[in-house]
């Protein structure tokens, strides 16, 4: 009877580490499916900051699968557990880069010199003018985009929050 209490309570927190995953992968996709839908069809075009805060997302995506795919098999909650830490720790730190890219588009301080630098003017060049005048500069610290008040960059913070809080629950579920 103990042993089937065990298998039980083993069954149930992989199950709830599958949703946890499987919440993540669906909720990462969807996300990086919007940021490509503004840039694609849109053409709201993302700064440097906004192309790294996708980096989360492109390690969420199939990590996340493999550890919902693993929960699915019976791999050890152990290790279904540390891929979960995993994810949890890199959303909360692209949501400190997310709420760091809002803070540098609010004024709150000074971005990196490489997206929010003033546009020099190369003066009269002939052909590498007319190349400069084609190139559309995107500047980190000016949103392109903005709804209720939240530019993309805290939207990724608050998307950010949500999956690692869904991660830190799947840990506590496995660790059980």
């Amino acid at each position: 009877m103990a042993s089937d209490t065990m298998t039980g309570h083993a069954a149930g927190s992989r199950d709830a580490v599958f949703i946890a995953a499987a919440g993540i992968a669906v909720i990462a996709a969807a996300t990086i499916a919007g940021a490509w839908f503004f840039q694609l069809v849109l053409d709201i075009r993302p700064c440097p900051l906004c192309l790294e805060q996708r980096y989360a997302y492109y390690l969420a995506i199939p990590l996340a699968a493999l550890i919902a795919f693993g929960a699915a098999k019976g791999v050890s909650r152990r290790l279904l557990g540390a891929g979960l830490l995993i994810l949890a720790l890199a959303l909360l730190a692209n949501a400190g880069l997310g709420a760091y890219h809002a803070g540098v588009e609010w004024g709150f301080w000074q971005g990196p010199t490489d997206c929010t630098g003033p546009i020099v003017d190369f003066g009269n060049t002939g052909n590498l003018l007319d190349g400069l005048n084609k190139v559309k500069v995107i500047r980190c610290d000016e949103v392109q985009w903005k709804f209720l008040g939240l530019s993309l960059a805290g939207y990724n913070v608050l998307i950010s929050l949500a999956m690692a809080a869904l991660a830190a629950w799947g840990v506590g579920k496995a660790a059980r």
